[in-house]
């Protein structure tokens, strides 16, 4: 017989007490009401990336892979802005957890969200518009650095704008309105689709741009996905009323400093595992435009993949911190467990799919009718069975990276994500694609190795924090 359990139904969420089989069972319910839009949303926000990759792998490999370098170093300085950012939602979290109807304290932090978006920007675009000579210093081909160049430089103007739509999004996120940010994503997909055909390929009375049209339709995309979250949430009758633009030019100096002070870190761990991932593309590079136009096609379906263990990670930041808010160090544990557990069963089932279906998976992104497009295909092949290989583990580690975040942990996730990716990871890519002469097979295997050394540490510290003392 399982004890009785108790919902508190509060304006910041559901916080379930109690102890027993029901008490996981409405947890895990809890989890999947707040993860399934935020899983959608990511899969979505995917499916943008996907469609440039799908259109320029039309136009050539090399326009793909010049979009596959300057998507590199795009990535590189949204991860810097993105710390910060990914902030506001555990402080609302232990916010709301304490008490539920603090609304100065929640729009402080958001205020203080966009305040950073601001401070980083500027600087963040300047370092974009020199993407062709960073290319070139990597050792790039000049073909490709140029073209990388002109991508990003069409891009980069809708930087502000993505980071800003991450404020919004942790904002209403927090609030459990997590539809909000759904709903504009998916009119994104269309946004970005339609801008994609008209600018790519020159349809509806538009010049035919090539790459410099897919950049200009993805910082387009992003605008429309500010402005449309930022009407929702104008609209929503929950959200409303915390009036996130009053007093916008007031600053709140102990919340700015804990925005950064706990988004710096969480910013270098998100870091430390993408610029892996960024490093093994410029490595690739350096193989020939095959290899990396395989690379960047069997990096888009984990990627795919990877959104929804990403999705319930989201929702367990903001179960974390509320039960932590609170004090409740069961619940804390429950909700952490509850979604590591969601994670690896969906994982293993996409881990079986791609195992399956490597070819069919490949030859969706290229046409078979060209030598150059079927040595692609079957390097593709070969990465995707060693993505197979490590999906639990990519699920595992990003569900108890955020899990700490909800513990308002970051600086221990940071030297993790450190130590596994760069002191584990990459020296075992350099190893094998180098000196091993396995090439992109020993970089891929390297990747896998990275992400089971971070799964296991990461699940370990959770465990240690959310044990009873």
């Amino acid at each position: 017989m399982t004890d009785a359990i108790e919902i508190d139904l509060s304006h910041a969420g559901r916080r379930i007490e109690g102890h027993g089989v029901d008490a996981w069972l409405a947890e895990a319910r809890e989890t999947m009401k707040l993860a399934g839009p935020l899983i959608f949303t990511q899969v979505a926000q995917m499916a943008i990336m996907t469609t440039d990759v799908i259109m320029l792998g039309r136009v050539g490999q090399a326009s793909l892979a010049s979009a596959a370098l300057g998507i590199t170093v795009f990535f590189f300085c949204w991860l810097l802005g993105a710390g910060p950012v990914a902030a506001v939602a555990p402080m609302i979290a232990h916010i709301l957890g304490a008490r539920p109807r603090n609304r100065a304290g929640v729009r402080a932090v958001v205020r203080m969200g966009f305040w950073s978006v601001v401070m980083v920007s500027l600087p963040l675009i300047g370092l974009l518009l020199f993407t062709q000579p960073i290319m070139l210093l990597l050792g790039q081909q000049p073909e490709l650095a140029a073209g990388a160049g002109r991508f990003t430089a069409a891009l980069c103007i809708g930087l502000p704008f993505s980071l800003s739509y991450q404020v919004l999004r942790n904002f209403s996120t927090a609030l459990e309105k997590p539809h909000a940010a759904l709903y504009v994503m998916v009119a994104g997909i269309g946004f970005n689709f339609l801008g994609d055909y008209a600018l790519i390929f020159g349809h509806f009375g538009l010049p035919r741009l090539g790459l410099v049209g897919a950049g200009i339709s993805s910082a387009a995309s992003y605008t429309f996905q500010f402005l449309a979250l930022l009407a929702i949430v104008f609209m929503t009758p929950k959200l409303r009323p915390y009036r996130i633009f009053r007093r916008f030019f007031r600053p709140d100096w102990e919340k700015l400093a804990e925005v950064f002070r706990l988004g710096m870190p969480i910013g270098l761990t998100m870091m430390f595992e993408a610029m892996l991932f960024n490093a093994a593309t410029l490595i690739m590079g350096t193989f020939g435009t095959a290899t990396v136009a395989a690379h960047q096609i069997s990096m888009n379906v984990p990627s795919n993949t990877f959104m929804v263990p990403l999705g319930i990670a989201m929702a367990a930041t903001i179960r974390v911190g509320l039960a932590a808010g609170a004090g409740d160090r069961e619940g804390v544990r429950r909700a952490g467990y509850t979604a590591l557990i969601i994670a690896a069963l969906f994982m293993s089932l996409t881990s079986v799919v791609i195992a399956l279906f490597p070819y069919q998976i490949a030859t969706l992104y290229f046409s078979t009718n060209t030598r150059d497009n079927a040595d692609a295909i079957a390097l593709a092949i070969v990465f995707l069975r060693v993505a197979a290989a490590f999906q639990i583990f990519d699920g595992l580690q990003v569900v108890a990276a955020l899990s700490l975040r909800g513990l308002k942990d970051a600086g221990a996730p940071m030297w993790i994500a450190g130590g596994s990716y760069w002191l584990a990871g990459f020296p075992v890519c350099l190893a094998l694609g180098f000196g091993l002469h396995m090439k992109g097979f020993g970089i891929w295997i390297g990747l896998a190795f990275a992400l089971f050394v971070a799964a296991v540490t990461m699940c370990w510290r959770f465990w240690y924090l959310s044990r009873e003392r």
